[in-house]
């Protein structure tokens, strides 16, 4: 009977540690687990587009503003290649890019902007709709992220990083998002996490 009972034990322990592995196994190393703050904004369409909408999904998030000179167009471009990557692959993510100029990016403006790098927006997200305030906050607590417009200025100093966040809101990792991204290693990420 005892050798039972131990063996009862021995079988528990490790249905329980199976379930924390399952409970934490993203699958991707030393993960960021950086919570994203609840959100409510406006998207392309002039559409509401919260973090709710995103519950369940996998999704990539950038931070960019239409009126950049410097590294928001080659990330533009590089998000519309990961986008069709994702597609080919057959990969059901989201993608979701904050302006960092609010008040100059309406949805009109983010519309046109982001057509000129894709022409299918149907799973790709730019929002607007809040103050420089809300977005410096949201990008601080939800990416560790520095958003700052010097007074005077018409560009936003802003973090040039790729975010996979998890179905749970969960920042998981990020990838530079100017030079060298890392495409190939984002998808095998996104697989893992899916």
């Amino acid at each position: 009977m005892t050798n039972v009972g131990e063996n009862v034990k021995k079988l528990l322990v490790v249905v329980a540690l199976i379930f924390v592995l399952a409970a934490c196994g993203s699958g991707i190393d030393n993960p960021l687990n950086y919570e994203v703050s609840d959100f409510s904004y406006v998207d392309q369409n002039g559409e509401d587009f919260s973090l709710k909408d995103l519950e369940g999904k996998v999704w990539i998030a950038d931070m960019i503003f239409t009126e950049c000179d410097t590294v928001c167009p080659p990330m533009t471009a590089h998000m519309a290649k990961l986008q069709g990557m994702v597609k080919e692959e057959g990969l059901d993510v989201e993608f979701v890019s904050f302006s960092v100029d609010p008040e100059v990016d309406t949805p009109e403006k983010l519309k046109e902007y982001a057509e000129g790098y894709s022409d299918d927006l149907s799973n790709w997200h730019l929002l607007t709709g809040y103050s420089l305030d809300e977005i410096t906050e949201f990008g601080k607590d939800s990416f560790k992220a520095l958003v700052a417009k010097p007074e005077g200025q018409d560009q936003v100093i802003h973090v040039i990083k790729f975010y996979l966040v998890d179905q749970n809101g969960t920042v998981l990792k990020e990838y530079n998002g100017v030079e060298d991204t890392p495409y190939e290693e984002i998808i095998e990420d996104i697989k893992k996490v899916l």
